[in-house]
């Protein structure tokens, strides 16, 4: 059932022991609204713990040191910025089914749970995470704050992408009046990386390729260009985004191998003349105008790269 702010904020009120889930490959929106309903939680005297896939990226540790870790039968499943159950990490896929709330931005969001608030004019689900936790009647402090400004910036790429709102820049004034480290983060968020995850990007860049007279550019990541590189899968945050970048690209695609038979992609897109979730969609995937993912099992790369060039190039064609 769809429900509003106010609604499920009394559903977190009178529940305990609540088990937070991110998606897989987690970025900084789901983990920094994860950690954030957690702490507001916490700080409502409930137990509560965010589950994730394997380890963190280092760069998001300091979230880790909002909450205090504690263990228990889970009364109250939260799903967080995940619009599908696919986007379940394997360490969550006991709970498909079985989520009670889901806290969302997504227009592609699949309705998988008991209740869910989403809001799809949102830019991030920090936004929507923001609405709740004063819903809750909870006091932001900094380390809220600090959680919630993460997922507001990286989703919005440091407010430059078109998903940024008068509501977005709003919530980022507030959540500084509030204390939260904005330049410390910013800087952690896009301006350090790892000699490892250059690396990375050197290899990855050697693989451009473009189509549809340079208004399509595709990018891959192989399981032997991480390990070669000596990046971890959590340093690919970012490299999604390089394709789209290059001048007169409308369509940027990442392919990145997970397994063997696992491919995961990333698309980012002038929303104007395609849309990245209609893209995606296509193969099962969903998003948003502008960014949106999708997978491919068991299928070679080059025939996974001929299937998302033509379908993107038909898209192209008929706006």
């Amino acid at each position: 059932m769809e429900i509003t702010i106010e609604q499920a904020a009394k559903i977190l009120k009178e529940r305990d022991n609540v088990l937070l889930l991110t998606h897989m490959s987690p970025d900084g929106d789901t983990l920094g609204c994860a950690f954030a309903l957690c702490r507001a939680l916490q700080l409502l005297g409930k137990k509560a713990r965010v589950s994730t896939e394997g380890e963190i990226s280092k760069k998001f540790l300091y979230l880790c040191d909002t909450v205090e870790e504690n263990s228990f039968d889970e009364e109250l499943v939260v799903a967080v910025d995940i619009a599908d159950e696919k986007l379940f990490p394997e360490n969550s896929h006991k709970y498909r089914g079985r989520v009670d709330l889901c806290v969302d931005h997504h227009v592609s969001n699949t309705h998988y749970a008991k209740d869910y608030c989403v809001e799809p004019t949102a830019a991030a689900c920090a936004e929507v995470t923001f609405k709740l936790v004063k819903a809750l009647g909870i006091e932001i402090d900094r380390p809220l704050a600090n959680c919630i400004f993460t997922g507001l910036t990286t989703d919005t790429g440091c407010f430059r992408y078109s998903n940024v709102t008068k509501q977005t820049m709003n919530t980022a004034a507030q959540l500084i009046e509030s204390g939260c480290d904005s330049y410390i983060i910013n800087k952690l968020m896009f301006e350090t990386n790892s000699r490892e995850r250059i690396a990375l990007e050197q290899m990855s860049l050697s693989t451009l390729e473009y189509y549809d007279d340079g208004k399509i550019a595709v990018m891959t990541v192989t399981l032997d260009m991480l390990e070669k590189s000596g990046a971890s899968d959590s340093e690919l945050d970012g490299i999604a985004a390089i394709p789209r970048t290059i001048e007169g690209v409308l369509v940027g695609i990442l392919i990145k191998q997970k397994s063997n038979s696992l491919f995961k992609v990333s698309v980012r897109s002038d929303e104007t003349v395609c849309s990245a979730s209609e893209l995606c969609s296509n193969f099962g995937g969903g998003g948003h105008a502008a960014a949106g993912g999708c997978a491919f099992n068991d299928m070679p790369l080059e025939e996974i790269k001929k299937q998302l060039v033509e379908y993107a190039e038909k898209l192209l064609a008929i706006r």
